[in-house]
């Protein structure tokens, strides 16, 4: 079971809160996002964000996947969404892939160094409002504006790494 914030949780049908990310999700193959799905929402949430990085990059968290205003009557996204600035739903993606510059738009997999076991932690967090950011923002603008909006988070780590 993923890691969550009382009865709000995060999970994937494709892996467990501490197994290996299938490579199909990984940089070095498909590079397709991975499936989620999340409930116990609290009352009163208008929409979520999801954030996925990985904190083992020395320099700091490398971003993999910015994800906001994902309407909140969904509970889950399916396999390999779109790497658009706008899903069909209304979500905006985030820049993201990078540490402190933020140049793609949508999931990006993980591609650790060849040799390392690196963690890709997957945060949901139900807020109360839906967040006046535009498409492509970075997830520095993304934090500060959610901040005041939390309701609950969820987490869900998956590991990756590449043989040399």
């Amino acid at each position: 079971m993923a890691n969550s914030n009382g009865k709000f949780h995060l999970d994937s049908p494709a892996f467990h809160n501490g197994d290996l990310i299938p490579a199909i999700h990984a940089a070095d193959s498909l590079n397709l996002s991975p499936p989620l799905r999340w409930a116990g929402a609290p009352t009163g949430t208008s929409s979520f964000s999801l954030i996925v990085d990985d904190p083992d990059v020395p320099a700091g968290p490398w971003v993999h996947w910015v994800l906001f205003n994902i309407p909140a009557d969904q509970r889950s996204l399916t396999a390999a969404q779109p790497q658009s600035l706008q899903l069909s739903n209304g979500a905006r993606h985030g820049s993201c892939w990078g540490i402190n510059r933020y140049q793609r738009i949508g999931y990006q997999g993980p591609f650790p160094p060849n040799g390392e076991l690196h963690r890709y932690v997957f945060q949901i967090a139900a807020l109360d409002s839906h967040l006046p950011l535009p498409a492509g923002s970075t997830v520095s603008a993304l934090r500060t504006a959610m901040q005041p909006h939390v309701l609950a988070e969820a987490s869900l780590t998956g590991l990756y790494g590449r043989s040399t």
